[in-house]
């Protein structure tokens, strides 16, 4: 996994705390911070997120459920609302990512819950708080 797979999945599983997370998605460019959010949401397709986790993950981010990014991730086709949550002016890249880091999280805990909790092989699923991109806190 490279570094920003590393810090994503970390913020999706509250190893490193989401405000965190958003300084380091801040400062990014433009072009990165578009990689980012596709590279999210492809991990939240990956982890089989729904429609129904729009509501918790809009809570967990912190986002009121009229923004933008929140409004689209409730009106189902998930894959096409993703895409244009990735798309989605500068000015609304914050929130976006604040939101699909929740989604993930929602999707990935009920992964686990079903698929992983006699364990597995997923690597992601094995971050300690330090793996050679900081402790947690840092």
């Amino acid at each position: 996994m490279n570094e920003r797979v590393v810090v994503l999945n970390q913020l999706a599983q509250g190893i490193r705390p989401l405000d965190q997370g958003v300084d380091w998605f801040g400062s990014l460019d433009g072009a990165e911070q578009f990689e980012v959010l596709r590279d999210l949401a492809g991990f939240c397709i990956q982890a089989r997120a729904l429609i129904e986790d729009g509501p918790e993950a809009i809570r967990r981010a912190g986002i009121r459920p009229t923004h933008t990014p929140a409004v689209l991730i409730t009106r189902g086709h998930l894959a096409e609302q993703l895409a244009k949550i990735i798309n989605l002016p500068q000015d609304e890249r914050v929130k976006a990512f604040r939101l699909l880091v929740a989604l993930l999280r929602v999707a990935d805990e009920r992964r686990r819950a079903r698929f992983c909790a006699q364990g597995c092989s997923h690597a992601w699923h094995h971050l300690g708080t330090d793996v050679g991109t900081g402790a947690a806190t840092t």
